[in-house]
């Protein structure tokens, strides 16, 4: 019986970055020898034990066989004869299939090591294309990775797997878990790149796949073309260290794009309102948490008012707030914001960039809405038990005396001109970026 740490902490610690869980395997034993040592046995498919006082995992060394489409369609066999290199030969990449001994040796019969210093992705063998979530795992080591890139022949076996329907096989559970974790990464643009170069975004999410090649106005987006504006906008969010429903949302924001009418191009006025459904869509489908699903529609609806926030009237802003659900839930309000900066940020060409540029409409809009949040409702209802149907006309006129106090705006305090007031999603995207031309028109809603 022999115990070996291997995967991703051998890998790791290759790489030189800190070491986070240890995988073991487990050669020459059986399952009561396991437990008679004190193992506690927590496997589902194979034979899987908790360490008694770690409770690291020990796997005993395995083979597998494909029975059916999908990745859960494996049969496994355990036994005392599997040896250590029939177990690391069924795992994903030479970079984890790599295995270190208590004594410190290295057995690594796929030149993972070459790979590591190579910094490249490389599939073990033909066995790979037998399990559709090892692409997503690539694509999200790509984004945890950044550095490293697809091996040629790995990139041909993964479009070869997307050709013939295995990625379509996948359970949105699994894609939906391996897509957030890609977000949760340190570049996850890269993620996107890996998806597209084999062809599986265009299966798993089409709507954000078809992003690409559609262009932007280059005044406000210097990097023209949509696609690569989202994955400047998702490594700003991960550059920043959000949240996922913010990541998850500022990925989706404009969606509406990829299905505006090509004689509009570049410009996409309305893209607002047409995301809101496709961003639905995607949600329902990969069954994304409601945190997640709902910040991202409000954004893909909101996010061009709040960049056309300081153009706003202090009554448009009340009703920003009033469609928002803002008084109720002022921190996704918030969350709405930092989408919006994220926006606003992932713009950079050969002919500018607005990485930089001022953001003040997340300030603005954070001091009208505290201000907004300061009315007392109750108060103004109990004074009003008269009129009862006076008392939301009441609340939001004294809601905007507030905004007009804290945005100095004193003219607008009893402002009953509501035209204009953004409550349709498809407002147009030529609201500005920053106030007032701060950065000599540091962008668009767009």
């Amino acid at each position: 019986m022999k115990t070996y740490v291997v995967g991703g902490a051998v890998r790791d610690e290759l790489l030189g970055l800190p070491v986070k869980d240890r995988d073991y395997v487990v050669v020459g034993a059986t399952p009561d020898e396991m437990v008679a040592q004190g193992f506690r046995a927590v496997g589902k498919d194979f034979p899987v034990f908790l360490h008694p006082e770690t409770q690291a995992e020990y796997a005993l060394a395995r083979t597998e066989r494909k029975t059916a489409p999908g990745y859960k369609g494996f049969v496994f066999h355990t036994a005392p004869d599997v040896t250590l290199e029939e177990d690391l030969v069924r795992r994903d990449l030479t970079i984890n299939a790599m295995a270190r001994a208590d004594d410190g040796t290295l057995t690594d019969p796929f030149d993972g090591q070459g790979d590591v210093a190579r910094r490249v992705f490389r599939h073990v063998s033909d066995a790979f294309a037998e399990d559709p979530v090892r692409i997503l795992r690539i694509a999200r080591f790509a984004a945890r990775y950044p550095e490293f890139t697809v091996a040629p022949e790995t990139n041909a076996l993964m479009r070869r797997m997307v050709d013939e329907g295995e990625v379509d096989a996948l359970v949105p559970e699994r894609v939906w878990q391996e897509l957030s974790r890609g977000l949760m990464e340190r570049q996850p643009s890269r993620m996107l790149q890996v998806l597209r170069d084999c062809g599986a975004l265009a299966r798993i999410v089409p709507e954000l796949d078809r992003l690409w090649g559609i262009p932007q106005p280059e005044k406000w987006h210097p990097e023209v073309d949509t696609g690569i504006h989202i994955e400047q906008v998702a490594d700003y969010a991960a550059s920043q260290r959000y949240e996922l429903p913010v990541r998850f949302a500022a990925l989706l924001h404009d969606l509406g794009k990829g299905i505006t009418p090509s004689e509009q191009w570049p410009s996409h006025h309305g893209h607002e309102g047409l995301g809101v459904a496709l961003v639905k869509d995607v949600c329902a489908r990969l069954k994304v948490p409601t945190e997640c699903r709902d910040l991202a529609v409000l954004a893909a609806r909101e996010h061009g008012n709040v960049a056309r926030a300081l153009e706003l009237r202090c009554r448009t802003v009340v009703k920003l707030f009033e469609r928002s659900d803002a008084f109720r839930k002022p921190a996704r309000f918030l969350q709405l914001l930092l989408v919006s900066e994220c926006d606003a940020r992932g713009r950079i060409g050969p002919t500018g960039s607005f990485a930089e540029a001022p953001f003040p409409q997340r300030a603005h809009l954070e001091l009208a809405l505290a201000a907004a949040r300061g009315v007392n409702a109750g108060e103004i209802a109990q004074a009003c038990t008269d009129r009862p149907d006076r008392i939301p006309d009441l609340v939001r006129n004294a809601r905007v005396r507030a905004v007009s106090v804290a945005l100095a705006r004193p003219d607008e305090a009893d402002d009953s001109d509501v035209a204009g007031d953004g409550t349709s999603a498809g407002a147009g995207e030529e609201g500005s970026a920053a106030a007032g031309g701060a950065s000599a028109g540091a962008g668009k809603a767009a």
